[in-house]
């Protein structure tokens, strides 16, 4: 298991356009992905998940990755979201 934590910069926090493009990334790994903020968690591959969580700007997200490309996976999405969000 690896997991990091990630303070969310865009200004509007994880809303439609990168949740969507996050869902796709998410979808390349064959570990589960999920995020967790406030003690609610979604998997990554739930968009609608990831938005009910109502992620805002400068919220810090736990993310958790568990499986067999874990160590990929986990530095995949970080990556995604300094590039994204």
């Amino acid at each position: 298991m690896k997991q990091f934590t990630y303070v969310i910069t865009d200004p509007v926090g994880i809303h439609a356009r990168p949740a969507g493009l996050l869902v796709r990334t998410a979808k390349a790994y064959e570990s589960e992905i999920l995020f967790e903020k406030d003690g609610k968690s979604a998997g990554a591959t739930k968009l609608m998940a990831l938005m009910g969580l109502g992620v805002r700007c400068g919220d810090t997200v736990t993310v958790t990755v568990t499986g067999s490309d874990e160590e990929k996976a986990s530095a995949g999405i970080e990556q995604f979201l300094k590039d994204n969000l």
